[in-house]
Order: C-alpha cells, then sequence, then structure tokens
C-alpha cells in the first residue's frame, strides 16, 4: 500500500506555481516554473530515472516511470518517492485512467515463428494497491483494428476510459463489435459486446458515458455511413446521422460532452475528389439537434480543428499551404443561440496547429515543422493579435494548466537548438533554457477546481478588488528583481575597481625594478617620451642576371 502523505502538496504553494517534468541525456528533472523570476527552481532530479520515457497521471498525483520489469509511480509532499511498482517485463507503453484509479500497461514480444505475428499482454492494475484487476492477451492482430499508431501498428489507447473520471467504463475496438467493460467486475456489461457490423472507430464523451460510433459507407454506396450516440451501460442508441458518399470521418468532442464535431470527407459526383463538411451535434439539448457546416469554400483542406476548452467556441486551418486561413466560429450566435455563426476568417496564416488555452480565451496558432515555429497569440474575446514570435525549429507546444503560461520546445528530433522557452498567455518571452540531448516537456496537470461555476463567475466579476493583493506582490518582486539587479551591477563594479587596484599596487611596487632595467630612466609616465624617425634600408632579396652574351 502507498504511504499516507499529502500527494497533493504542491497545488499549495505560496506563489501559485506550476511544476513540470524534463527529460535531457541521461537526466530527469522536476522543476518549478518561477515565471516572476524569470527562471526554474529544481524541486528533484535523478539520472536515469527512467529507461524511456516519463508520464504524469491525468490529476498531476503521480510520475509513471518506464523501466525493462515494469513501470513505477513516484509522488510525495516534498519529495519524489517511489509509491508503487506494476511488474510487466518488457512493458512498451502506459496510460492512466481519467481519474488515475487504474495503470494500463502493454508489451508486445516476437514470436518464436516468424510468420506469426506478435504476442500482445496488457495488464490493467490497481495504482493504489499494485493489484492486476484484469489482463488481456493474445495475438498482435487482435489489438490492430482502428488504425495504426502506438507499437507495431497498435493503435494506442488499446482500451479507451468513459464515465469521466469516476473511471467506470473502458472500451476496446473489435471487429464487428465494441467490447465495453465495467470496472466493479472488469467483465463484459451484460456479459457481450456491443454488436455493430462493420464499425471502424469510436469515442467517448469526456464526461458522460456515451459512445459516439462511426461505420463506413457499405455496398458500393447503396448503404451510408453513419454515426451513432450510445448510451453506456443500457446500450441504448440515443441518436444516429447516416451520411451518404463519405470517404472518411473523424469525431471531436468538445471537453464538457457538450458538443460533438464529425468531420465527413465526401466525394464529388464525380467520385474523382473530395470535399469536407462538419456534422455538429448538440448533445446536451433535447433529442440532440444536429446541425450541417460547410466552408465557404467547401474545396478547402481541413488542416487542424480544435474545440475551445470548456467553451462554445472552434477553430480551424483550412485551404492550401504555405498560408492557409484561420476560421472562428461559435455554436452559440448573439441572435440565435441554436444556431452555428462565424465569426472571423484569418487570411494567408503560417500556421498549422492549433493550441487553445485551457481556460479558453486565447488560443496559439503555430506553424511548426515545414513552417520552422511560427508563432501568433490571439485573443478569440476581441478577435485581435496580441504577439507574433518564432521559436526556431519548435516541435513542442503545451499550454500550463492554468492557462497563464505556453512552453514551446525543440526536442532531440533536431540535432541544434535544443531546449525550451517559457512564454506568457500574451506571447511575452519570459526566458529560454537550452539543453542538448532534450527528449521531453511535460506541464504537470491540476485537478478540476472545487470552486463552482457561480463561484468561478463572481471571482471574475470582482476580479479588480482581488487582484489589488497580486498587483502588490508583482510589484514587491519586480522591486526585488530591481534591487537585485542594482546589486548585482555594484558587485561587478567593485570587482573591478578592486582589480584596477591590485594592477596599479603590483606597478608600484615593480616601479623601481623597471627604472632599473632602464638605466635608471624614469617611463612610466606616458608624456615622458621622444619621438624619433630612423630610416633602416633592408635588401629583400638578391638576383644576377645576365642581359647579353657576346
Amino acid at each position: 500500500m502507498m504511504l499516507q502523505e499529502n500527494l497533493q502538496k504542491w497545488l499549495t504553494d505560496e506563489k501559485a506555481r506550476d511544476q513540470f517534468v524534463i527529460r535531457a541525456g541521461t537526466d530527469t528533472e522536476v522543476l518549478w516554473n518561477d515565471a516572476r523570476q524569470s527562471k526554474t527552481e529544481l524541486v528533484y532530479k535523478r539520472s536515469y530515472w527512467t529507461e524511456s520515457f516519463v508520464q504524469w497521471s491525468p490529476l498531476g498525483t503521480y510520475l509513471a516511470t518506464v523501466h525493462r520489469q515494469g513501470a513505477a509511480v513516484w509522488g510525495g509532499a516534498n519529495t519524489f518517492n517511489r509509491l508503487m511498482r506494476y511488474a510487466h517485463p518488457q512493458v512498451k507503453l502506459i496510460d492512466f485512467s481519467p481519474g488515475e484509479k487504474f495503470l494500463v500497461t502493454y508489451s508486445s514480444h516476437e514470436p518464436s515463428n516468424p510468420h506469426d505475428a506478435n504476442r500482445v499482454v496488457i495488464n490493467i492494475f490497481d495504482v493504489r494497491t499494485g493489484k492486476v484487476m484484469r489482463d488481456f492477451k493474445g495475438s498482435a492482430d487482435e489489438f490492430t483494428i482502428g488504425g495504426a499508431g502506438g507499437v507495431a501498428g497498435v493503435s494506442w489507447p488499446v482500451f479507451r476510459w468513459g464515465g469521466g473520471k469516476e473511471d467506470k467504463y473502458f472500451a476496446k475496438l473489435g471487429k464487428n463489435m465494441i467490447s465495453v467493460y465495467e470496472t466493479e467486475t472488469f467483465s463484459l456489461i451484460d456479459k457481450k459486446s456491443l454488436k455493430v457490423e462493420n464499425v471502424v472507430d469510436f469515442s467517448w464523451s469526456p464526461t458522460d458515458p456515451i459512445l459516439a460510433l462511426f461505420v463506413p459507407e457499405l455496398g458500393g454506396g447503396n448503404q451510408p455511413a453513419r454515426v451513432s450516440l450510445v448510451q453506456i451501460p443500457s446500450k441504448v442508441e440515443l441518436r444516429q446521422k447516416n451520411l451518404f458518399s463519405v470517404s472518411d470521418c473523424k469525431m471531436y468532442w468538445q471537453s464538457n460532452g457538450e458538443y460533438l464535431a464529425v468531420k465527413a470527407d465526401r466525394y464529388t459526383k464525380t467520385k474523382k475528389s473530395t470535399y469536407t463538411g462538419f456534422e455538429l451535434f448538440r448533445i446536451k439539448e433535447r433529442d440532440i439537434p444536429i446541425e450541417v457546416l460547410e466552408l465557404d469554400n467547401k474545396n478547402d483542406k481541413i488542416i487542424a480543428f480544435a474545440w475551445e476548452p470548456k467553451g462554445h467556441r472552434f477553430a480551424v486551418i483550412h485551404g492550401d499551404n504555405p498560408r492557409p486561413d484561420i476560421s472562428f466560429y461559435s455554436m452559440k450566435s448573439s441572435h440565435n443561440l441554436g444556431r452555428v455563426s462565424k465569426l472571423t476568417t484569418l487570411k494567408g496564416k503560417q500556421a498549422n496547429a492549433l493550441f487553445w488555452s485551457p481556460g479558453g480565451r486565447f488560443i496559439v496558432l503555430a506553424g511548426l515543422k515545414g513552417f520552422n515555429g511560427q508563432l501568433e497569440f490571439f485573443n478569440v474575446d476581441e478577435l485581435e493579435t496580441m504577439a507574433t514570435a518564432e521559436h526556431f525549429m519548435a516541435t513542442d507546444i503545451e499550454w500550463d494548466p492554468t492557462g497563464r503560461y505556453v512552453a514551446t520546445a525543440v526536442t532531440s528530433v533536431h540535432e541544434m537548438e535544443n531546449g525550451f522557452n517559457i512564454w506568457s498567455f500574451h506571447g511575452k518571452l519570459l526566458y529560454r533554457i537550452l539543453k542538448d540531448h532534450f527528449f521531453q516537456f511535460l506541464w504537470r496537470p491540476r485537478p478540476p477546481s472545487f470552486l463552482s461555476a457561480e463561484k468561478e463567475e463572481e471571482i471574475l466579476k470582482y476580479l479588480k478588488k482581488y487582484s489589488k493583493k497580486y498587483d502588490a506582490e508583482d510589484q514587491d518582486v519586480s522591486m526585488l528583481l530591481s534591487e537585485q539587479d542594482r546589486e548585482k551591477r555594484r558587485m561587478l563594479k567593485e570587482e573591478w575597481e578592486k582589480w584596477i587596484s591590485e594592477w596599479r599596487r603590483a606597478s608600484e611596487e615593480e616601479k623601481l625594478e623597471r627604472q632599473r632595467l632602464r638605466d635608471g630612466e624614469a617611463s612610466d609616465e606616458e608624456e615622458e617620451y621622444e619621438a624619433k624617425e630612423v630610416e633602416v634600408e633592408e635588401i629583400l632579396d638578391f638576383s644576377e642576371e645576365v642581359l647579353f652574351e657576346e
């Protein structure tokens, strides 16, 4: 059993700072982001802490490490102690349930017969006790349905968790079925899988036990594609939408489970090309109404889509590289709450990825890979750019859990400029740290706030009253930094004057010796000299040449 200490003590930091973990070379470090002081502060450092990667649990309680013998979780009030081990030889991948109750581990083993598929082992552990609650073993072919990803073609995570933070259900895609398990007995609901002919993908609501599943077109278009919403554990279908001439489909849930966007790529009448549209489901409304959205130019290629966390807006990057457009939409137009409306389109942006702040309102429009790390910090409330910047060759962008700071990183996929930058939410570069062989940067997640939505609104309403205290603290920090800066300059000046003084003393001590060496001449004074011009002839070369021969 785990030690009974306060594993959430880091949340009570007096400066309200956030932590992050980095891996560089053989070292793994957990650090405070001390943005006010424009620096980091070390919490814990360890060499060879993990053999491949580290991973925070979803609520930030534990840090998981991966080893040849299995996985381990670490935490503590003031440091990082090993709290539990999970034996699983040659473990390759791990995944926590959203409420941190369970840990899923995965390994793949080569068969003795090279013609056979790899053998897969998956264990589900109770995080606190370390007990194996259920294991799954079989051929890799049984775990590869639903597209490639992860390791050796396995779509990871194999088991997807549903029902929000309660960790009540988990499900796996199979051939013509979805197997849904409950965590009281770790057995199939109703002791049987949900039969869905030709199902190729499914996705849980982030907050409710609702499955969205996709079945592609069959019989050359005679049977249309469809998206269904299924309630768990009853397995009752809540809503279904048939989609005609669809070539592909992708589902995007909004973080509160209020909306589901289905991106459908459709064939044109000639079937020689495709265009994209969106089916927007309003999950919390009566009968789950669906709205169809097509872009102004429906032939535009969709490069990226992202919902505003906890909000009603979404952003879409569309068009052709190198300068696509970015459009913002709202599910609540001012004159009609039940209709989607376009807020604005930003033309010709060097962006191919969208990173919303966890609190909504602000977004980073990023140009990664071929765009060399272009960054635009955009305020969606005001529909205005706050700052543009660049982190050359940036590979990763991650907001801190409070939405106050953004980290951009260049990992070891590039040989040069490895390290990370920390920015304010409005795009001011606060500090930069270079690290050779830089592998990982991960903010420590925070659990959800205990405050009600009403209380949060009240705090926002009286923010100026609360902020006076923090303005005073900021001023104190600013004055401290100024004082530290002045002290640093004073010390440098003292050091310089001390150095000059020591050289003068040494020069004075050697004066008599210099005079003796110069036959009694005192030549220290620069004014006491006589300039003479001396001409020196020097033969540089000599050659003899015969001009006439008799």
